[in-house]
């Protein structure tokens, strides 16, 4: 797997992108005077202060674990996923701030020629990183380069309702609909902002592995019980890029160290060959032994543990 530390290069893509956008709306709003602009500029900061924390994210990820971090430091950027979710949120916020006062004070526009091209312009920039971002995401499994990827997404179909909007405007003449669009585009960001919180919320909660890769490691577990091994207390989580996946294996009592340890370096090796990046704790038990099926809940059960005696 390449170096996650070079996952920083799409992040400082996503910065200069950002800087560009801003100066493209900025002047779309000072040519045309649309709030609708006005809010998608707006939005555009807060790309930009997301690309930072993703930078920032992407580089503390990438870091090996150490004495403190021994798991490593994937977690991070679930940070990053919720940070860009909340600013999602604000950026929404103050688009519809701005849209409600543009209704009850409405403005005309000008020189809507000029500013649509200069929005599409900045929108097609917008589009062509995000689909870099959501490609580099999905093969390097990083949450923030995937969060970022829909943060730009939400900024395009702001531009998009905000050209039709001008563009309506432009040829109708009814002012009103610049801030209706905005408010429109606005609900519309809010879900995308929800469903990055959400995601951010589920990976620091150390939610399991989604039900189809369990499944796959279900589909490996279940060869080996056809040569009468069994497994419980599975369980998994994901931090970042890393998953892990731990399971207790039940074997005959009357097997030697040696073949239970080859039969655990086998199943961990056939789970690992499923997922690369991917770390597995197997634990072995005697299949007959009543106290091996105290632990299949979290919190081992006490029933059938022994007493010792302080010495």
């Amino acid at each position: 797997m390449e170096n996650r530390a070079n996952l920083t290069r799409f992040a400082w893509l996503s910065i200069a992108a950002a800087l560009v956008t801003i100066g493209l709306k900025v002047g779309a709003f000072v040519i045309t005077g649309s709030v609708g602009l006005l809010s998608d500029a707006a939005e555009s900061i807060v790309n930009l202060i997301g690309a930072v924390v993703a930078l920032s994210m992407l580089a503390i990820a990438a870091r090996p674990p150490d004495e403190e971090h021994a798991y490593g430091h994937g977690k991070a950027e679930y940070f990053s996923s919720g940070v860009e979710g909340s600013l999602v949120f604000i950026a929404a916020i103050s688009i519809a701030y701005e849209a409600v006062l543009r209704l009850i004070h409405p403005e005309p526009i000008e020189q809507v020629g000029i500013g649509l091209i200069i929005a599409a312009a900045a929108s097609a920039l917008n589009f062509g990183v995000a689909q870099i971002l959501r490609r580099a995401g999905e093969e390097y499994d990083s949450v923030t380069l995937q969060a970022d990827s829909k943060h730009l997404m939400t900024d395009v179909w702001t531009s998009v309702g905000v050209i039709v909007g001008v563009g309506a405007v432009g040829l109708t003449g009814w002012d009103w609909l610049d801030p209706v669009i905005a408010l429109i585009v606005a609900v519309n960001i809010l879900w995308t902002g929800f469903q990055l919180v959400r995601r951010a919320v589920l990976g620091l909660m150390d939610t399991a592995l989604p039900p189809e890769e369990l499944g796959r490691v279900m589909t490996i577990l279940d060869d080996y019980k056809k040569q009468g091994v069994q497994f419980h207390a599975l369980r998994s989580r994901q931090a970042g890029a890393r998953r892990f996946v731990s399971m207790h294996v039940l074997v005959p009592g009357d097997w030697s160290i040696q073949r239970g340890h080859q039969l655990l370096e086998q199943i961990e090796a056939d789970i690992r060959k499923e997922f690369p990046a991917i770390t597995v704790f197997t634990h072995i038990e005697p299949i007959s032994d009543p106290v091996s099926y105290d632990d299949t809940k979290l919190d081992r059960s006490r029933q059938g543990v022994k007493q010792k005696t302080p010495p």
